[in-house]
Order: structure tokens, then sequence, then C-alpha cells
């Protein structure tokens, strides 16, 4: 008979090493990680488009048990979290447990067994008692569909995608799409191509980005006196979270910050028309922030220029607005992020009884405590639904939860299954969902954190304090551990 692991993690990027790496310090070596891909990274393994960075700082989007006194930037970039990530895999000894290019394609409950059974692309089997599904909710290109797309005689690709042997040098190109990874590449990109045109659906708002190189006096301190990293850290933790009060408690305390995001907007913006094309109308913070210092420069150069008219075709050689025009251009670039709610309801996945992931969510993803699911013993999520965020790093909702997992794995050391009560989940959903009613992110525009029903699946309701308070200790009582 196959070997059966402890525990199977789906996933190699910041949640899933984090989580391998905590089950070799709590001496729990029997486990086994299964990544899609041919290394380890996860969003920053994949996005390697031209300017790609983290809108956290870099003290703060780190393990906390593996700091890294290294940093050169406040804001790191794709390569170095990259290496920071490898770094922790080599230093952990986490290779012998990785399988890469090893694609889960279904994970099945055996209730004959109380295992899960998860079939590969490779036509593999791989038994575990415990599931860790660390799918990562930035991995699912969202391309629009767009009439005659094609059709397009020339290069496409999505920013999740960059095609590094294209040559943009000379190139009329299309950019479609304003959002984060687009006001980050669009600046590296302008001043090589022989026209830019960006099209723009929503304006988002945008901020001065407070990045500069990290002197080597500092890292060297940081090196040399942990306490005083450690300080810097909590430093940017509570400013980051102090954003809150303004996301989830008053959404009018956001009127300073858009009053500071219009000043950046009057300082860069010269033309009075570009300037009211690239002015939100909607609340600040109802859709994602971003914070860029060269986004508005890069609109001002003359061979760039913004279209807010829609879309409606794409041609051989062009893109069709509803005013009327053709924009020729020899490539598209789609800046237009991921499929974040379906991304996690995509996958076939089987509970007890039968039950599949997909009826349990029809009316859209739901967990307790964004981690477990009734129906689904033994199978714990990190960055579930509603456990993003909106004002801080995620790596601390990840190591929370990791812990949450961690608590949970030694009741299933007793039992033979722990399984969330329907009631429980229910309960913990409806208190998230009534909280989320008063926050920014309801205030009438259309993002990315909603469903198609308007209802918000992906941000926490509150502080990250309140989550690590209420995923500290598992509630028994809201679990069913069923005996060996």
């Amino acid at each position: 008979m196959a070997k059966t692991w402890e525990v199977a993690i789906v996933g190699a990027g910041f949640s899933g090493l984090g989580m391998a790496i905590q089950l070799k310090k709590a001496g729990r070596h029997d486990f086994v990680i299964l990544e899609e891909a041919g290394d380890v990274g996860g969003t920053w393994r994949e996005n390697t488009y031209p300017g790609c960075a983290c809108d956290i700082p870099s003290h703060l989007y780190s393990y906390s048990f593996e700091p890294n006194p290294g940093w050169t930037r406040q804001y790191p970039r794709q390569q170095e979290i990259w290496d920071y990530l490898r770094h922790c895999t080599r230093k952990y000894g986490l290779e012998p447990h990785l399988r890469f290019r090893t694609r889960m394609v279904t994970a099945e409950f055996d209730d004959t067994c109380a295992t899960w059974l998860l079939t590969t692309d490779g036509g593999e089997t791989v038994r575990a008692r415990a599931l860790v599904g660390a799918f990562g909710p930035l991995h699912h290109p969202a391309i629009p569909d767009l009439p005659g797309l094609d059709r397009f005689a020339g290069a496409t690709f999505h920013s999740a995608r960059w095609d590094h042997d294209y040559d943009l040098a000379g190139k009329r190109v299309a950019v479609i799409g304003t959002g984060s990874s687009a006001i980050q590449f669009v600046p590296e990109i302008a001043p090589e191509v022989a026209h830019l045109e960006i099209f723009q659906r929503t304006a988002p708002w945008i901020m001065p980005k407070p990045d500069r190189e990290i002197t080597g006096f500092e890292r060297r301190l940081f090196r040399l006196f942990p306490p005083a990293r450690r300080a810097f850290r909590n430093l940017i933790y509570w400013r980051q979270e102090v954003a809150a009060l303004g996301f989830v408690v008053n959404p009018r305390l956001m009127r300073l910050i858009e009053r500071l995001a219009r000043r950046h907007i009057e300082r860069h913006v010269r033309d009075p028309a570009l300037r009211a094309a690239v002015t939100p109308s909607y609340v600040i913070g109802c859709k994602r922030i971003l914070i860029s210092n060269d986004y508005y420069r890069a609109l001002n150069r003359p061979n760039v220029d913004l279209t807010t008219s829609p879309i409606v075709e794409v041609r051989e050689h062009g893109v069709v607005t509803a005013d009327g025009t053709e924009h020729r251009v020899d490539a598209i670039i789609f800046g237009t992020g991921f499929r974040v709610i379906d991304a996690l309801a995509s996958k076939m996945i089987v509970g007890a009884n039968g039950r599949k992931l997909q009826d349990a969510w029809a009316d859209g993803p739901q967990a307790y405590r964004g981690i477990t699911i009734a129906g689904f013993p033994n199978l714990f999520l990190l960055v579930g639904p509603n456990t993003g965020l909106g004002h801080n790093s995620i790596v601390f909702m990840i190591e929370t939860q990791i812990r949450h997992v961690l608590r949970c794995l030694r009741e299933l050391d007793r039992g033979r299954t722990i399984d969330v009560r329907a009631g429980a989940e229910r309960d913990f959903n409806h208190w998230v969902q009534s909280r989320l009613r008063g926050t920014v992110w309801q205030t009438g525009c259309k993002s990315w954190y909603l469903d198609d029903e308007g209802r918000n699946r992906t941000l926490w309701p509150g502080f990250t304090f309140t989550y690590w308070w209420r995923t500290r200790t598992p509630r028994l009582s809201d679990y069913e551990v069923v005996a060996r």
C-alpha cells in the first residue's frame, strides 16, 4: 500500500513554505509539498514584469521567525522577495519535501480511511491524513472577454505571464487595465515604446510611495542589534494597522487620505482633461489603494495617451473603442489582475460523503475563520475566504493561520478526523458579512473584492490583531473531533 503522509501541502508560495517550516519546527517531518511550477515562490516567481514590487514594507513582508536584516529597499522588489523565499527553503531543508511540476487535479476525502487522496496531472496519487491548501489567490490571470481578441495579429500577454522575449522597443503598445501591476510596469516601458495607449475603465486612487534605499548603516544595525530590527518591524505594523480605522471603523476618516491623493494628482498631472480622467469618483479605499511615484509622470509623456472610452472590439491590428476610434497597436498587454473569487472554488475538492466544494460554495466561498469548511474534515485553507487585507501584510495573517492549523493538528493527533460544525461556520460568516456592511469596501464601487452579487468574499472586516485573537486557540466546541 502506498505511503500515507501526515500532511500534504499544495502550493509553495509564502503560505505553503511557512506551513512547511512550522511543521518542521514542531517536530513534524512527515509531509509533502506539491508545487505545479518548477520552483518555489508563488506570485513572486510568476510575476516578473518590469518594475514588479511589493506595496508592503519589506521588514513586515517577511516571516517573523525569519527576519531579513539585509533588505535593500523599504519596499522590496520581486527578485529580492523571490530570493528570500528560496533562502528560507534552503535554510529549513524543505527541498526533500518538494515535488515540483506536480499539479493537484483532484482531492477527495476517503471516508473509510479518513484520509485525503490527491491525484496529480501526472497520474500520481498522494494520500495524506491532513490537507493544507496553500493555493494562493493571485495566480489565475483575469483576461477580459473582448470580441475579436482571437483575430489580433500582434503579441498579447498578461502582466503575470510577461513575454520577455518580445522586444517592445519602437512598438505601438496597448495596456488594458490600470491596476497595481499596470502602474508599476507602465513607467518602465513607456520610455522604450514608440507609443503607449492605456485603456482605463476605472481610475485608481494612487498615493505617493515612500520608498528609498535602506542604508548600509541601517542594515548593519539590524544585523548586529536585533531589537532595533524588531522595533522597526513593530513600528511599520502599527502604522499600517492604523489605516483600518478608515477602512472598517469609520469610512469618513478616509477623507484625509483622499485629500493627500488628490494633491498627488495635482502635483504631477498638468493637463486639466487628463487630471479629470485620472481622478476617481468613488470613496478612496473602496477599491485597492495603489502607491506610485512615477505613474502620473509617465502619463505626461508625449508618447503616452490615456483612453477612457470603453473597448468594444479588437481587430487584426488594433483596439476599437465606443467612440468609434481604432487604436492601431502592435501588442496588447493585460494589466487586468486575477480571478480571486473563483480561484479556490474552481478546485476539484470532494469532502466527506462525496460533497463537492462547488456545491458547498454554491452561494459563494466561505470558511470558518477562513481556514476550515464544514463537511471537509482535516482540510485547512491558508489565505482562504475573507482573510485578505487592504491595509496590512498578508504574511501576518498567514502566520496566524498556520498557528491555528498546528493547534488543530494536535487535536487530530488524538482523533481520526477534525471537522468544523456547520453552525459554527454559518455563525462566523454571518458575523463577517454583517461587519462588512459598514466598511469602505461597500460604499458603491465595483472591485475584485466583491462577487457577482456584490458580497465581499475576500477581505477581513477588521484589524489584523482581532483576527489573531479569534484564531489563537481553536474553540473545540466549534469542532467535531471523531476518535480513532
